[in-house]
């Protein structure tokens, strides 16, 4: 008898869950995977397709893309060779963890956090150091370095600003992690762009444990392009890139965030705009009667009511899609959405209200 397809498997996969995103993706108003609610203006988006349409489809793109990395060294005022770019920062989150940990390794990660991490860890057999954030949901700098001093960790994860809660670590505490331990230090700035915090990535050279994960996703508005990069010291950087998936970038790709770097304007616009929705939403939610509004630092924010599945379930009837976050640690009750159009906005603020 043959044996269990499963006993052939990785066992790590048994303690880990398909990644999934509750509700459809044809809601009327969808504020549930903090994208930004503009796309590239037909203009620009006929620019890149106009140069793409003179590349050989037929022929490899370069193993890596470093025409997009050298425009994106120079437009964040880093070395050429302390960038590499990826098929979305979730991919360059597999290269550094599989270059970075594996059995007998240990990771911190506060939580709640991001979800991709722990996953990773766990399939490469890595063991994870919860750090429970604070009651209010932020970070807590000073058990994040006791811990790794006692557990002696290899590697520690920050999202900041932190998804799922929307805090951002204070600049001088991200130092202060990076300079006290001895392990490697991952900060992703996914949503950096819209933080009261300054990032730490002009702190790459002189600090050779850091490395700084960024998306274009968000602020950039290239969720379906899938562009990310990882920011580190060159000598760091040509280790944790050994594993690097080649080939894993497409010209057209590459092609976008050159356009798009060119005519950042957009961007500032668009990030000026959310962030002034954001303090609206804010304000207008702040005080309704049985629900808790959290401060953000990113392009979302969190709600906690007395019921959030049947609330999740009512905006969903009503046409607005968000996120229930209510499985993460200390966020029982909690949605999440992020902003969108103006009369998206007000929308979903009459909906939550009427509730």
């Amino acid at each position: 008898m043959k044996r269990d397809i499963k006993e052939l498997l990785n066992p790590a996969l048994r303690s880990i869950e398909v990644y999934r995103v509750e509700g459809g993706q044809e809601a009327a108003i969808k504020l549930n995977q903090n994208e930004s609610p503009f796309d590239l203006p037909l203009w620009l988006k006929e620019e890149i397709l106009g140069e793409f349409l003179k590349e050989p489809w037929n022929r490899y793109p370069d193993i890596l893309p470093f025409r997009a990395m050298e425009a994106y060294a120079d437009f964040t005022g880093v070395s050429r060779d302390s960038v590499i770019m990826s098929n979305g920062s979730n991919e360059m989150l597999y290269t550094i963890f599989l270059a970075c940990l594996g059995p007998g390794k240990k990771i911190l990660i506060p939580e709640p956090s991001f979800s991709l991490y722990e996953k990773i860890a766990l399939l490469l057999q890595a063991e994870v150091v919860p750090v429970p954030m604070l009651p209010g949901l932020g970070f807590d700098a000073g058990a994040i370095i006791e811990r790794a001093g006692a557990e002696a960790v290899d590697f520690i994860v920050l999202s900041t600003p932190n998804n799922p809660t929307g805090k951002s670590l204070p600049y001088e505490d991200v130092c202060r992690i990076v300079r006290e331990s001895d392990a490697l230090v991952l900060v992703d700035e996914a949503y950096i762009e819209f933080s009261r915090e300054k990032s730490v990535l002009p702190l790459v050279d002189e600090l050779p444990n850091l490395i700084v994960l960024r998306t274009m996703s968000k602020a950039l508005a290239l969720a379906g392009m899938r562009i990310g990069f990882a920011i580190a010291n060159p000598s760091l950087l040509a280790e944790i890139a050994k594993p690097k998936i080649p080939f894993s970038s497409g010209r057209l790709a590459e092609i976008t965030l050159q356009h798009v770097l060119k005519h950042y304007y957009l961007v500032t616009d668009a990030v000026s705009y959310i962030l002034s929705e954001r303090e609206r939403i804010f304000a207008d939610l702040e005080g309704v009667p049985g629900l808790d509004v959290f401060a953000s630092d990113t392009n979302f924010l969190i709600i906690r009511v007395p019921d959030a599945r049947a609330v999740f379930h009512a905006l969903g009837g009503s046409g607005i899609l968000v996120r229930n976050v209510s499985g993460y640690a200390l966020m029982e009750n909690c949605l999440r959405f992020n902003v969108g159009l103006r009369e998206e906005n007000d929308r979903l603020i009459a909906r939550i209200k009427s509730l």
